[in-house]
């Protein structure tokens, strides 16, 4: 199988682009768009195995973290090609694997966000005056959607304790927005969720090398165990107390109101990681996302 997911800025041109050449190079794969953004681009859902409760990889959830999408794209790119050829990858056969397994990746959220944050103004479309307001002109940190609402912190799992919920404004990053799931992005993902119920998981984010695994105090069944298993794999630290809770979050959302297992992954050192780092983090991750399609 060609090398599509190569080390390039995931703008949203060149992600629909690796999205449907590895559509068209593997005829098992299922690609569709589970919504759009407020800018009307597409979020695509790429998905291989049994459809039955399926494994969710997310990625590109905030603008600057576009890194995260090639890493997704990447791993679903070496699943085909396990299927395609037998190699094995982790020694995994995912031919067999996927016989009974489900996966499913949606390798960005948040493509408006990305869009600006890689080509500034010129990607903001009809929301260039929003996003100028909110940004003052600082374009390179923005993570919100293109109405200046931070997806991460948009969901429907304590919303309210978020300190700007409701209350703040358009921002590069950390506003919640006037209320839960109000963000076309955020219902996207929470309807997919619940059509489609994954067993568990992994919302991928742009720093820190360490896992979030629980919401307040408790998590559902195995989810510490797994934890473990994916520090073990991967080397990231499991997050201590005080990085445990994150209101307004996806994998949050996902543990409150599916009661099934989700994890943050901060991959790499420091906010958004350099282009040239991608190779050295995915060869981290690798094995760890091989587990986390089969446990």
């Amino acid at each position: 199988m060609e090398n599509i997911v190569t080390e390039q800025p995931a703008d949203y041109e060149a992600l629909r682009s690796m999205i449907y050449r590895i559509k068209r190079s593997c005829p098992f794969v299922n690609c569709h768009v589970c919504g759009r953004s407020l800018s009307g681009r597409a979020i695509f859902v790429l998905s291989a195995g049994n459809p039955r409760e399926p494994v969710l990889f997310t990625g590109g959830i905030h603008g600057t973290e576009w890194m995260t999408s090639l890493v997704i794209l990447k791993f679903f790119e070496r699943v085909c090609d396990s299927v395609k050829t037998g190699r094995r990858l982790c020694r995994q056969s995912f031919g067999q694997l996927l016989s009974h397994r489900g996966l499913a990746v949606i390798p960005c959220l948040n493509p408006d966000g990305v869009q600006i944050a890689i080509r500034g103004l010129s990607g903001a479309g009809m929301y260039l005056e929003t996003v100028r307001r909110a940004s003052g002109g600082l374009i390179s940190g923005w993570d919100a959607n293109a109405r200046g609402v931070d997806l991460s912190r948009n969901f429907s799992a304590g919303w309210e304790a978020e300190p700007e919920a409701g209350t703040g404004s358009s921002a590069t990053c950390r506003f919640g927005g006037f209320s839960p799931e109000s963000e076309p992005e955020t219902v996207a993902l929470t309807n997919f969720c619940r059509r489609t119920l994954p067993r568990h998981a992994l919302a991928f984010h742009g720093f820190g090398e360490e896992i979030r695994w629980r919401y307040g105090d408790s998590a559902p069944a195995h989810a510490e165990l797994t934890a473990k298993i994916f520090s073990a794999a991967s080397g990231y630290a499991l997050a201590g107390n005080d990085r445990l809770c994150a209101d307004g979050g996806f994998t949050e959302w996902f543990m409150s109101e599916l009661k099934r297992p989700a994890f943050t992954m901060g991959m790499g050192k420091g906010k958004s990681p350099p282009l040239e780092a991608f190779g050295g983090i995915y060869e981290t991750l690798e094995e760890m996302m091989v587990l986390a399609a089969i446990v």
